[in-house]
C-alpha cells in the first residue's frame, strides 16, 4: 500500500434481520459494512492534485470488498446491492472523500463480476463519531425497471473515531437471501 494510505483501523460489521414486520422470511436478510479509518494526507492544507490518493486507495478498495464478500458467506451470486461513502474529518474537504468513489466502486463491481449499475455513494465532512447513511442500490439496476422499484433501505454506519484525524471510508454491501423484499408477481 502507498505511503498516502495509512490505515488506523478496519471494522467489519454484519447485521442479520430475522423479522422486520410482515411475514418472516425463509432466510434472514444479511447486511454488512466494512469501515476503514485512514489518515487524510491532505488535511489542513490545499493540495492542487489529489488524484494520487485515488490511485493509492485501489488496494484498500479490493481488500474491503473481499472482507465484505467473506463476511456475507463468500457467495457473490447472493449479493444483490451495494453502496459506498466516506466521512472526512473537519480539517479535510469533500473532494478528499470523493477520492474513494472510484476505487471503492470499481473494486465491488469487479469482484461481483456481473454488476451493471454504478455504486451509489455519499460523502460528508463530519466530526469524530459522525455517522453516514449509505444509500444502497441494486447491483444490476441498469437491467430494468423491476430492479429499480425494489426497496433497499440505507445502511447507517459510523465509528466513534472515524473522522477524528482523517477520512473514514465506509463501504456497504447488502445480501438479500430470504425473498422478503422481492417483488411479487
Amino acid at each position: 500500500m502507498s505511503d498516502l494510505v495509512q490505515i488506523r483501523k478496519i471494522v467489519t460489521i454484519v447485521e442479520e434481520i430475522r423479522h422486520d414486520g410482515g411475514p418472516t422470511p425463509d432466510r434472514p436478510v444479511r447486511r454488512a459494512a466494512c469501515l476503514a479509518v485512514i489518515r487524510n494526507p491532505y488535511a489542513g492544507r490545499y493540495e492542487p492534485d489529489i488524484t494520487p490518493l485515488m490511485e493509492a486507495l485501489k488496494p484498500l478498495g479490493m481488500d474491503m470488498s473481499q472482507r465484505l464478500i467473506a463476511a456475507l458467506g463468500g457467495d457473490v451470486t447472493k449479493i444483490e446491492s451495494y453502496g459506498k461513502g466516506s466521512i472526512i474529518g473537519l480539517a479535510g474537504e469533500l473532494e478528499h472523500g470523493a477520492c474513494w468513489h472510484v476505487p471503492g466502486g470499481y473494486a465491488m463491481r469487479e469482484l461481483l463480476g456481473s454488476a451493471k449499475a454504478i455504486v451509489p455513494s455519499a460523502t460528508k465532512v463530519g466530526a469524530a463519531g459522525a455517522r453516514l447513511d449509505v444509500a444502497l442500490g441494486h447491483k444490476d439496476a441498469a437491467g430494468g425497471v423491476d430492479l429499480l422499484q425494489r426497496q433497499f433501505p440505507a445502511l447507517l454506519v459510523g465509528n466513534r473515531e472515524g473522522s477524528k484525524t482523517g477520512i473514514g471510508i465506509h463501504v456497504a454491501q447488502h445480501d438479500l437471501v430470504g425473498g422478503k423484499r422481492r417483488r411479487q408477481g
